[in-house]
């Protein structure tokens, strides 16, 4: 039994047994960036995206959740600024009058609140977003970071190190054969000065939410975007020039880029009508990038359990589990026992995804109970989030999560905790009654009142279960699980114009112990809250993008 296992158990107990070190405070004053910083690299410009109006959410989650369909549509230079922009660049200001604790700090413009189309946990962003390419794209092959705040891409290296990318993914990886891959990494400091060793369950979750955002996006254009998660850490780690054990690389996305075919990593790319594969080239000498992020912060703590766990769940990285590894860890059905309520047809989400991202917020206490939500709109986010489950790649096709649901003012849906049946859509009773009172006295913060909330939204994974069957690493997967149900859950929302807010503050085993989940081996790990918000709030947003 690895040190996972360990750090699960301390993160469901935390709100009975805080974790170390339980006096932190956070010096706000010597934070880090919520970016990384290359003074001396040069900077490229990216261009703008149009977004088609029949790109809607139902069909970002078709292709890109629940049914991957077609694959058919290719990357190029626009459309990777498109995903690149909606998805983590700053697209507007924000200042609306809510229950949040930064509130006075929010008309300031360098604590400015900046929205973007993907959550984040505390707001903080630290996913860097790296681009490496190769000869196929329209720009000098080499590796680049995306630099939100200015939606451009900073050089860091230049020569095509394609190869280096493909031969740390290894056999077997996910995607197609290209020049082009995006490398998604986490600089724990961005996190950890404000959540210590809570940081890696945070920024795991920030993982999820992210590639998530990319797939919805992507399905919705007829693209593709197949993530691995299994990959020598170490090389990639190496060649981005950082040190994984303060910045862990989580993600690789291959993407099927415009123009090319058949093209084999490393090698110049092959026209749309070439014929023929290009020989492998030769495994490539060992390369880094030279340019280093400059922190702000004076003072950089480490902490243990964080920096344990970077380095278990980094010891497997290559270890890529096969197709049916997590059978075993795969949700188990609702129990046939339970009476069931019928949930009606989901109505049509139309519209866009690039609307519904812009358009998404965290509700901060402006839930209004005053104003149910309607059954159809439960049942929209209830699907949803089902069909938002499975994150592709090399994760395999199993459904690792389960859906419960606090309902409390919703029409037509008695008050009650309920299971979430997606084969059947349907709601299987747990316990009836009002929850509003458990759900408020099990929150630990001050930002929301969960009793106005319409219902509130519970994913459940049997963490143990993953851990047991693929290794230390799959808490890693099983945290992007969940990050990716969050992130389909608040666009989801946002298409149907209702409020969303997720949180992490709760006591974990009290949720365990209403939902009856004692041996089930089921761990919920976040709570998601939906419902209408109240009429005519005093709101600020400046659009910038």
């Amino acid at each position: 039994m690895g040190y996972a296992h360990e750090y699960a158990t301390a993160i469901l107990h935390r709100g009975r047994i805080p974790m170390d070190p339980a006096d932190f405070v956070p010096n706000w004053s010597d934070g880090p960036r919520k970016t990384k910083f290359y003074p001396g690299t040069d900077s490229l410009p990216l261009p703008d995206c149009g977004y088609p109006a029949d790109a809607d959410l139902d069909r970002g989650l078709a292709r890109g959740s629940a049914r991957p369909a077609g694959g058919e549509g290719a990357f190029d230079l626009p459309l990777l600024s498109g995903m690149l922009r909606d998805s983590y660049g700053l697209t507007g200001r924000r200042l609306g009058v809510q229950a949040n604790t930064d509130l006075n700090a929010l008309p300031f413009y360098p604590l400015a609140n900046w929205s973007r189309g993907t959550a984040s946990g505390g707001g903080l962003y630290p996913v860097a977003v790296h681009w490496v390419s190769g000869p196929g794209a329209p720009v000098p092959p080499g590796v680049h970071y995306y630099s939100a705040r200015h939606h451009a891409m900073r050089r860091l290296l230049t020569g095509d190190v394609t190869g280096e990318v493909r031969a740390a993914l290894g056999d077997g990886a996910p995607g197609p054969e290209t020049d082009q891959y995006l490398v998604l990494s986490v600089k724990y400091w961005q996190n950890a000065f404000k959540y210590n060793n809570f940081s890696f369950h945070a920024v795991t979750m920030d993982i999820g939410a992210c590639v998530q955002t990319w797939r919805m996006w992507a399905g919705a254009r007829g693209l593709r975007v197949e993530p691995a998660l299994w990959f020598d850490e170490e090389r990639l780690g190496r060649l981005l020039g950082v040190d994984t054990e303060e910045e862990g690389v989580f993600a690789v996305v291959p993407l099927k880029w415009s123009g090319t075919t058949g093209t084999t990593t490393g090698t110049p790319a092959t026209t749309a009508t070439a014929t023929a594969t290009p020989a492998p080239a030769p495994a490539p000498a060992p390369v880094a990038v030279r340019h280093r992020d400059q922190e702000r912060s004076r003072t950089v703590l480490t902490f243990d359990a964080l920096r344990r766990m970077q380095a278990v769940t980094a010891a497997g990285a290559t270890e890529r589990p096969a197709p049916e590894a997590l059978a075993p860890a795969a949700a188990h059905p609702a129990p046939p026992d339970r009476p069931v309520t019928a949930l009606p047809p989901c109505p049509p989400l139309t519209t866009d995804v690039r609307t519904a991202l812009r358009d998404r917020r965290s509700s901060f206490g402006r839930f209004d109970a005053r104003h149910p939500m309607t059954a159809e709109q439960l049942a929209a986010c209830l699907a949803a989030s089902a069909a938002g489950s499975t994150i592709g790649g090399d994760t395999g096709g199993h459904r690792l999560a389960k859906l419960y649901a606090f309902v409390g003012h919703v029409d037509g849906i008695e008050p009650g905790a309920y299971e979430y049946d997606p084969g059947a859509h349907t709601l299987c009773l747990v316990k009836a009654g009002a929850p509003g009172a458990f759900l408020q006295k099990n929150y630990f913060l001050s930002n929301y009142n969960l009793e106005q909330a319409a219902a509130v939204l519970v994913p459940t994974v049997r963490t143990e279960a993953v851990l047991d069957a693929v290794g230390d690493r799959g808490y890693r997967l099983v945290n992007a699980v969940v990050g990716a149900i969050a992130q389909t859950t608040y666009t989801t929302a946002s298409a149907l114009g209702v409020g969303c807010g997720v949180a992490l503050g709760f006591d974990n085993i009290s949720y365990i112990e209403e939902l009856g989940l004692d041996g089930t081996g089921e761990a919920p790990l976040l709570i998601m809250m939906i419902g209408n918000e109240r009429p005519a709030p005093a709101d600020f947003r400046y659009e910038i993008a």
